[in-house]
């Protein structure tokens, strides 16, 4: 594939990615923020939101879900996404709350804090959640199966939960060496039991998700 089509490529799929906040920019909405997180899965770790309003013009070509993008890509796009957005906020709950009140509820109290945090620059007026839906915000909202790849600032909103969480698991890799949580992230890797074998669960560990090892 030449460099040509590549770009004509990316420019159709992000013309595809606006199409669901044009239509609803069509029905009088104007802030219209997506939300998604990343850590659901992790056996370690925060589960991470980000919530992102993006403004209608906004052409930064190569954004998709994140678990679609090389690392070196989602970092590039990180600041990109950062610097053109109208507004954008990170919510984090961390292992404790999610093993209190379940993954489920600590993922939307992430993402209640993330919208929170990026309503504080730009009132929202509709939210666009990737596969949940959050009835104590009592704003107009809907939940979008696979939004990640579907809807533009979900994407954008996936990128910069992502590289948040990546990050915070590297700085945790150097505080607890030895369950290869720079490379794994928290997920249940072959290195990753290992390390629990040896050592045993860490601090940051999800108790809840390892029920079988207490």
């Amino acid at each position: 594939m030449t460099k040509e089509e590549r770009l004509a490529r990316q420019r159709e799929r992000l013309e595809e990615l606006k199409k669901p906040e044009k239509e609803l920019r069509e029905k009088g909405f104007k802030t219209i923020a997506g939300v998604d997180e990343a850590g659901r899965g992790p056996l370690a770790g925060p589960v991470v939101a980000a919530a992102v309003v993006l403004p209608e013009d906004f052409n930064v070509l190569g954004i998709d879900d994140s678990k679609k993008l090389s690392e070196k890509r989602r970092e590039e796009l990180f600041d990109k996404i950062r610097e053109g957005a109208v507004t954008w906020g990170i919510g984090i709950a961390d292992h404790k709350t999610i093993d209190e009140i379940n993954i489920l509820q600590a993922t939307k109290l992430a993402m209640r804090r993330a919208l929170e945090e990026a309503g504080r620059k730009a009132e929202i007026d509709y939210i666009i959640f990737d596969a949940v839906e959050i009835d104590e915000i009592k704003k107009p909202q809907q939940s979008v199966i696979k939004g990640d790849s579907r809807v533009l600032a979900i994407a954008a909103a996936s990128i910069l939960a992502k590289v948040t969480r990546d990050r915070m698991m590297k700085e945790m890799a150097l505080r607890y060496p030895g369950y290869s949580f720079e490379k794994n992230k928290g997920y249940g890797t072959k290195a990753h039991y290992e390390g629990i074998e040896k050592y045993g669960m860490c601090p940051i560990h999800r108790r809840s998700f390892l029920k079988n090892l207490t």
